[in-house]
C-alpha cells in the first residue's frame, strides 16, 4: 500500500500526433504494454461529484486498487495491491477488501450508496524518462471511442510544467484541455445512454 501526490500533465492527440511522438521517443511497438482500468462510483455518482476516481487497474496479472482525490497540488492517491479473487469480488458486487482503500472511501461514501462496477477502458501504454519526469504514451479504447494521449509525470510541477509545454510546442502539439481518462468514460457512457445507443 502506499499514499503519494499525482502531479500530471495531460493532453489529448490525434492519431497523427500520436505517432509523431512514438517516432520522436523511439517506441517500438513492443514498449506497449496493455492495462485495464476498472471503473468504479456509486449510482449517484458520489466520487464524480467530489472529483474523486476509484478503479481497479488490471497489468499482467496482477491487480491494484487507486482511490484518487484531490490535493492542494496534484492528487492524492492511495494503492492497494488485492488478489484476482478480490477483484473478482469487486467487479461483481462493489465489494471492497479490507485496507486502507476501503478505510479511505468511507470518508467519502456513505455506507448505505455502496459502490458498482461501471465498466473497463483497455489501453496500450509506453513510458520513459524524460527532462526529470516520465513521459506516458497511452492509446486508449473504451464504449467505442479510440483516443490518443500525452501524459507527463513529474515531482515539481513549475518545472514539470514548462518541460511539458516546450516538448509540445517543439513537435507542434497544439495544447488542449484534456480530462482524465475516468471523466472521458463516463461523458462518453452518459452519451451513449442519453441518445439510447
Amino acid at each position: 500500500m502506499s499514499e503519494q501526490i499525482e502531479i500530471e500533465f495531460k493532453n489529448l492527440l490525434i492519431e497523427e500526433e500520436f505517432e509523431r511522438l512514438k517516432t520522436f521517443f523511439s517506441f517500438a511497438r513492443e514498449d506497449f504494454k496493455k492495462q485495464v482500468n476498472h471503473y468504479f462510483d456509486t449510482n449517484h455518482f458520489t466520487l464524480k461529484e467530489q472529483g474523486c476516481a476509484l478503479r481497479i487497474r488490471e497489468k499482467i496479472g496482477h491487480f491494484e486498487i487507486t482511490l484518487k482525490q484531490p490535493a492542494p497540488v496534484g492528487l492524492l492517491e492511495t494503492n492497494q495491491e488485492i488478489s484476482p479473487h478480490d477483484a473478482q469480488n469487486m467487479l461483481a458486487g462493489g465489494e471492497l477488501p479490507e485496507g486502507p482503500v476501503r478505510t479511505a472511501l468511507s470518508n467519502l461514501v456513505d455506507q448505505t450508496n455502496p459502490v458498482a462496477y461501471f465498466g473497463s477502458l483497455t489501453t496500450e501504454r509506453a513510458e520513459k524518462e524524460y527532462c526529470g519526469g516520465l513521459v506516458v504514451l497511452d492509446h486508449s479504447t473504451y464504449l467505442g471511442i479510440h483516443d490518443y494521449e500525452l501524459e507527463y509525470e513529474v515531482e515539481d510541477e513549475e518545472s514539470g510544467r514548462e518541460s511539458f509545454h516546450t516538448l509540445l510546442s517543439g513537435l507542434n502539439i497544439p495544447v488542449r484541455k484534456t480530462d482524465n481518462k475516468i471523466m472521458r468514460f463516463y461523458r462518453q457512457k452518459q452519451w451513449i445512454s442519453q441518445s439510447g445507443h
